[in-house]
């Protein structure tokens, strides 16, 4: 028999008329949903000035608002924080904007504790500047982030162009951390548009200025370049080249690796053996198959009678090498690698093989700082010129007081891979040529007056960094910059000697030489 009350409620008219209308009305609902959907652009936006680019979930840009955004990175949620509460502090008007421009978002765990670190510095020095005997403008930071591999610079560049004015009035730029064609790029964008850049860890001879030309007008390093890196590294070593060979990376475009090459080719002029060759991935972060290749090199080191290897390449395929030597088949002999400052990744590398060190294996490479370096202790006494353990001292001192409440916490910190102490100088070079260039009265210099300021770093106007003396020579290029050689170990990185690219440490009133 039918459900007398279902013919009633479901097939009346009225229903009928009812359930149109509502299926309509869905219908309707439905389309307009989908319409606002197609035609609504997606918010990919992260915070003020950052954004997702298409088809990337990075937060790349420029956190303009300055207010410790932290680019989705817990590692540096801290100290963003601490730079913000600076940054708030600040009265509207009387600051001065610097921007530390880093791949705030890198996947390589090696690069990641390196931005962290130079984060940490740099902002020592920010509250270092602002508490400095009432001079102005003050100093406020933001954080630029061109993404992982430094793919997103152009985003994080024209925005930084467009902040000269109010009421960001940028200034200058540092972190500007790693020797890529990315990096060449920015620094060129940069300094093309009239901007104060100062770059704290590239030390490619090619992202620099010279008396061939001022590719980059504005520039100004606090690390020395690949070529004085080698340069110090010879007169330390006293490296016997008919007992040296090389070993480079082939691949092109990295900026660091094609200078460091160079340098240390021209070391091993007189050496009887030909470089033995790999070719990292496009991302020199990639594992890819050089283990493999080094592991065929190192038959070859095997048949040679050298006791020296020069490798010219990034840290990645740094640690496969040692990894490969540690292995190695003539462990009967002793071996000696040196190499440039990537070396300093290595210290927290997991996949490092440590054991290796411990096989007759010494690994030395060119540090840009070191914790030792200046500290005074029983067996060692600091050099009396090109640096200071009391300018040392004030960086630690600083540091020890940010990293507790009000100004602190920063996160956990680690100078052993002088990231920290690089950019803490870095941004004190920064700082003064703003504060240089700042007019008798007024708040903020003209933009075009702080790069002007380079020339002037030296003699008794020198940067007295932690790291050592900042003596600029006109084109921005620090002047026999101290290089600390350090030795890698089973545990923390050891200082084992200051070196000099100009074989002693500069004079006392450390003036660089006329050049031809």
């Amino acid at each position: 028999m039918d459900n007398p009350f279902r013919y009633r409620v479901f097939y009346t008219v009225r229903q009928k008329v009812v359930t149109s209308a509502v299926v309509l009305a869905l219908l309707a609902w439905g389309t307009l949903t989908a319409v606002r959907h197609l035609t609504t652009p997606e918010d990919r936006s992260c915070a003020p000035g950052v954004a997702r680019p298409a088809g990337s979930d990075e937060c790349v840009g420029v956190a303009t608002a300055g207010d410790g955004y932290d680019f989705g990175q817990a590692r540096l949620t801290a100290v963003t924080a601490a730079i913000g509460r600076e940054n708030a502090a600040l009265r509207e008007g009387h600051y001065a904007t610097v921007a530390l421009l880093l791949p705030l978002t890198s996947t390589s765990p090696g690069l990641r504790e390196k931005v962290a670190h130079e984060l940490q510095g740099a902002f020592v020095q920010q509250y270092r500047a602002n508490r400095q005997n009432n001079e102005s403008p003050k100093i406020r930071v933001v954080l630029a982030n061109t993404g992982k591999d430094n793919v997103h610079w152009r985003t994080a560049v024209e925005q930084l162009k467009g902040m000269t004015g109010a009421p960001h009035r940028l200034r200058a730029v540092s972190g500007i951390a790693t020797s890529s064609a990315a990096v060449r790029s920015a620094v060129g964008e940069l300094t093309g548009a009239g901007i104060a850049v100062v770059g704290t860890t590239i030390t490619a001879d090619d992202i620099a200025n010279g008396p061939g030309g001022l590719r980059f007008p504005g520039l100004a390093r606090v690390s020395p370049t690949n070529g004085d890196e080698a340069r110090a590294l010879a007169h330390f070593g006293r490296v016997d080249a008919a007992k040296a060979l090389l070993v480079h990376d082939t691949r092109t475009g990295d900026h660091y690796t094609e200078t460091l090459r160079a340098a240390f080719s021209d070391l091993l002029a007189r050496s009887p053996y030909e470089p033995q060759l790999f070719t990292s991935a496009e991302d020199p972060n990639a594992e890819g198959t050089t283990a493999n290749t080094f592991r065929q090199i190192t038959h070859l080191v095997c048949d040679t009678r050298a006791d020296t290897v020069y490798f010219a390449g990034r840290h990645t395929q740094l640690r496969q090498f040692i990894n490969a030597l540690g292995a190695r088949g003539c462990k009967d002999r002793s071996f000696t690698v040196l190499t440039g400052d990537e070396a300093s990744y290595l210290g927290a590398d997991p996949q490092l093989d440590r054991s290796a060190l411990d096989a007759g294996l010494t690994v030395r490479y060119a540090a840009l700082a070191h914790p030792d370096a200046w500290r005074a202790r029983p067996g060692y006494r600091p050099p009396a010129t090109g640096g200071s353990a009391a300018a040392y001292g004030e960086f630690t001192r600083l540091l020890a007081e940010v990293s507790a409440a009000p100004a602190g916490p920063i996160g956990p910190v680690s100078l052993a891979d002088g990231q920290a102490i690089i950019a803490y100088d870095g941004m004190a070079t920064a700082v003064r040529a703003v504060r240089e260039a700042t007019p008798v009265g007024g708040r903020v210099p003209p933009l075009a007056d702080v790069p002007r300021q380079w020339p002037q770093v030296k003699g008794s106007l020198k940067v007295a960094g932690a790291s050592g003396w900042i003596c600029l020579d006109n084109y921005g290029n620090p002047y026999d910059k101290a290089v600390p050689v350090v030795q890698l170990t089973r545990t923390t990185p050891r200082f084992v000697a200051m070196a000099w690219p100009e074989g002693r440490p500069p004079a006392a009133d450390c003036l660089p030489p006329r050049r031809p």
